[in-house]
C-alpha cells in the first residue's frame, strides 16, 4: 500500500521521520480538507459565546506595600517553590524562522551582545545562582530552528538547555493537494505551539523534569523576555489551587486570543475562533501567551482544534493546519491572571520583526534590570 511518503524525495522523508510526521493523521486531516469539515468557517467555535465577567480575572498583586494581602502569601508560596527547586522554565523557539529574514530569532542579538535565547537561559541561570538550585530551562524547537539552535548555543559555550522538538507537517492546498513551491518541492512546516503539549511527554522531556524534582512549568516565547521566573506570579498559581495560569493584559484594541466563556466555560479562545458578529472589543483582556502549568497536569492528552491556516508562500495562498496549546484551558481550570505590559513590572513585550527589536531595547534593558518579583535577583541588564 502506498502512502504519502511514497511521493516524497529522501530528505524530506528524513526530516518527516525525524520530527514526529504522523502519515496517517496527515491522511485524514487532509480529506478532512478536501470534504470541507476543516475551513476558515470549522475555525469558529458553536454556541454562545460571552465576555468574560471581572469575577473571571484574578489581577496580579503589585506592590508588597499594597493593602493587597495577596502579595504577600503569593510571594512566600513562589519563593519557597524557587528554593526547593519545584520550577522550570519551558522556552517555545518553534515555527519557520521565516520573520528574522531566514534567521532563527532564538539565537538573534537582542541585547548588548546576547541573543533572545542566552538572555532567557541567563535568567534561569541567575535564580540558580541565587538559591544554589538547578532551575533548569527546556527549548522546544522545530524542523526549522533545531540544528541552528543547538549549534549556536554551543558555540557560545552556555549551559544546554534540555531540548525536545515539535512535529513537522505538509502544507496544501484549498482542495486538499500537497502545495509544491516555484521548483515543486512540497513545502514543510511546523504545525503550531499545541505540539509543546504531546511533545514535552513523548520526548521524555516531562519525566526528565519530573524526576528532578520539578512541580510547576511557566511556558513563554522565546521573543518575549519579560515573561521571566516570578515568585508572585508563580505563587498566584500555587495559591490558586488550579493546574494552569494564563496571564492576560488590559485589552487595547489589537487583535488577538482571549478568554471567553463559550456555552458558560471560560476558555482561551484564537481570535480566528470568535464569531465573526461578536465584537472583540468587548473581551477587556487578551492572551499574552505565557502560561504556568501544574507539570502533572500535563501527563495526559489534549485533544486540540485543528485549525485550518492560510499563510503566503511565494506569493500563494497555501494550507497549514495548526494547534495551540493554550486551549488546554478548555480541559484544565485555568486562573486568568492580568499581567502589566508597561513599566518596570512588565511582563509582555513580544519581539516579532527585526524593527521591532530596534524600537522595544531600551524599554526591555530597563525592565530587565529590575528584580524579578522583588525576588532580589535582577535580570541580565
Amino acid at each position: 500500500m502506498t502512502t504519502i511518503l511514497d511521493e516524497l524525495d529522501a530528505d524530506t522523508r528524513r526530516t518527516l521521520d525525524a520530527y514526529g510526521f504522523d502519515a496517517g493523521e496527515f491522511e485524514r486531516l487532509r480529506e478532512r480538507v478536501r470534504t470541507g469539515d476543516l475551513s476558515p468557517e470549522s475555525n469558529v467555535v458553536t454556541g454562545e459565546v460571552r465576555p468574560p465577567g471581572p469575577e473571571d480575572i484574578t489581577p496580579l498583586p503589585d506592590s508588597p506595600d499594597s493593602p493587597d494581602s495577596r502579595y504577600s502569601a503569593a510571594h512566600a508560596a513562589g519563593l519557597t517553590a524557587l528554593e526547593s527547586g519545584a520550577v522550570a522554565s519551558v522556552v517555545l523557539n518553534g515555527g519557520m524562522a521565516t520573520r528574522f529574514g531566514g534567521v532563527v530569532k532564538g539565537v538573534v542579538e537582542a541585547l548588548d551582545g546576547r541573543s533572545f535565547l542566552e538572555v532567557k537561559l541567563g535568567q534561569a541561570a541567575a535564580l540558580s545562582e541565587q538559591w544554589g538550585v538547578e532551575v533548569p530551562t527546556a527549548v522546544m524547537n522545530s524542523f526549522a530552528t533545531d540544528e541552528p539552535t543547538r549549534a549556536f548555543l554551543e558555540s557560545r559555550g552556555v549551559p544546554q538547555p534540555l531540548y525536545f522538538a515539535q512535529r513537522v507537517s505538509l502544507r496544501l492546498e484549498a482542495d486538499g493537494e500537497l502545495f509544491r513551491d516555484d521548483e515543486g518541492a512540497v513545502s514543510l512546516y511546523a504545525p503550531g505551539h499545541g505540539d509543546f503539549l504531546p511533545a514535552l511527554r513523548e520526548s521524555g522531556t516531562l519525566q526528565r523534569l519530573r524526576d528532578r524534582g520539578i512541580r510547576h512549568v511557566m511556558v513563554s516565547n522565546v521573543d518575549n523576555l519579560l515573561a521571566r521566573l516570578d515568585p508572585v506570579v508563580l505563587g498566584m498559581h500555587i495559591t490558586s489551587g488550579r493546574p494552569m495560569t494564563a496571564e492576560v493584559a488590559r485589552n487595547t484594541g489589537e487583535p488577538g486570543g482571549a478568554p471567553a466563556r463559550v456555552d458558560g466555560t471560560l476558555m482561551l479562545l484564537e481570535s480566528m475562533r470568535f464569531p465573526p458578529d461578536f465584537d472583540q472589543s468587548t473581551l477587556p483582556v487578551t492572551n499574552v501567551n505565557t502560561v504556568t502549568f501544574d507539570l502533572d497536569a500535563l501527563d495526559r492528552d489534549f485533544d486540540l482544534t485543528w485549525l485550518y491556516v492560510e499563510k503566503k508562500v511565494q506569493g500563494r495562498t497555501a494550507v497549514q493546519l495548526e494547534h495551540l496549546f493554550h486551549e488546554a484551558s478548555a480541559f484544565l481550570p485555568t486562573t486568568y491572571l492580568e499581567v502589566p505590559v508597561t513599566g518596570p513590572a512588565s511582563r509582555f513585550l513580544p519581539i516579532k520583526k527585526p524593527d521591532d527589536l530596534e524600537a522595544a531595547r531600551p524599554a526591555l534593558r530597563e525592565a530587565l534590570r529590575q528584580p524579578a518579583g522583588d525576588a532580589g535577583v535582577s535580570g541580565p541588564a
